[in-house]
């Protein structure tokens, strides 16, 4: 594929490239990332003309988005497209309880994040993201993790959404989700452009397949696809037989590790990465608009480009039906 070719967002005049850049390391997901190292894989991602940058307050309690505001400085603001989340308010007096979500990053300020979906809540939440920004607008807002606050989300946080839409505040709104059963609801209920689906349509995980990316298509809401490595598992060295990896943030189950090590034996027989084929793969879905992996440094960004342009032959994916590895139905990049 190329890394750079650009796919638009839903109904919208919005562009994105293919290849985008998430920014959950640079909050310090589960690993501590300097902020020269940030700033340096954020400059050479635009350098290398990968124009679509996701953030949220969540990441890092706003150190990411701190941090791609310090590097965005100078940048000519149409040369990139940036989306961020709502549902979350990161605050620093400590009166209401935390949810909690801020405990998988490290070396994060002295804040704390609190769940909030209501109509107040989302105006605060994104003029707080435009103040670390430092921007006047974002292109994409997309409702957080409301999983376990789907009323309020239906009911308070979709209507401020179309409003900013249609004031021409932000250009195309949306959902990130970890989950496919939320984003079906979200989609059947509200006006969407994009969903974010992270882990859910990768190599390992087929589960956003049989309903909710038909539903997407007929709705003409583009999909964006975050964690294609599983966590990174299938960014790991699975020839180390005593390797350590996650999936889904877990411990990884040995029969997923299995399975992984079985889809990199048919990538190593057709000399292509297993790296390649995973941040490939859902580009055979038409209602894949962009792949968001995350990257803390500029080696990585370099090395997920490289790993996005590399030709992968369709016998390669013709092998993982006949072994049972994929369903049969799956469509194949081409």
């Amino acid at each position: 594929m190329k890394a750079t070719e650009k796919s638009r967002i839903g109904r919208t005049d919005l562009f994105v490239t293919k290849l985008g850049l998430g920014g959950a390391p640079f909050g310090g997901l589960h690993e501590d990332v300097q902020r020269t190292k940030a700033l340096e894989s954020i400059l050479s991602a635009l350098d290398l003309g990968i124009g679509y940058l996701d953030t949220a307050p969540l990441y890092g309690g706003g150190k990411s988005e701190s941090f791609f505001g310090e590097a965005l400085k100078g940048i000519e603001r149409t040369d990139y497209v940036i989306s961020t989340k709502v549902g979350r308010i990161i605050e620093s007096d400590f009166s209401h309880n935390s949810d909690e979500s801020l405990n998988s990053f490290v070396n994060i300020p002295n804040v704390q994040s609190v769940y909030d979906y209501s109509r107040d809540g989302i105006l605060k939440s994104l003029e707080d993201s435009l103040k670390r920004l430092n921007l006047e607008y974002v292109d994409m807002v997309l409702i957080h993790d409301a999983d376990n606050h789907m009323y309020q989300a239906l009911n308070e946080t979709i209507p401020v959404l179309e409003e900013l839409r249609s004031e021409g505040v932000v250009k195309a709104i949306g959902c990130g989700m970890n989950y496919v059963d939320p984003l079906i609801q979200f989609a059947r209920h509200g006006d969407f452009d994009v969903f974010l689906l992270a882990g859910r349509y990768t190599l390992l995980d087929q589960s956003g397949f049989d309903v909710l990316m038909p539903l997407c298509l007929e709705k003409e809401i583009s999909i964006v696809l975050g964690g294609p490595y599983n966590s990174g598992l299938l960014a790991s060295d699975l020839n180390d037989p005593c390797v350590r990896t996650k999936y889904f943030y877990e411990d990884t189950p040995p029969e997923v590790l299995s399975k992984a090590r079985l889809i990199k034996d048919v990538c190593d027989r057709y000399s292509v990465p297993l790296k390649a084929a995973a941040l490939q793969f859902g580009f055979g879905h038409p209602s894949v608009a962009s792949t968001i992996p995350g990257a803390r440094t500029l080696e990585e960004v370099t090395e997920n480009f490289k790993m996005a342009e590399i030709l992968i032959p369709p016998e390669l994916w013709i092998e993982l039906v006949d072994q049972n590895l994929m369903p049969k139905n799956i469509p194949f990049p081409v």
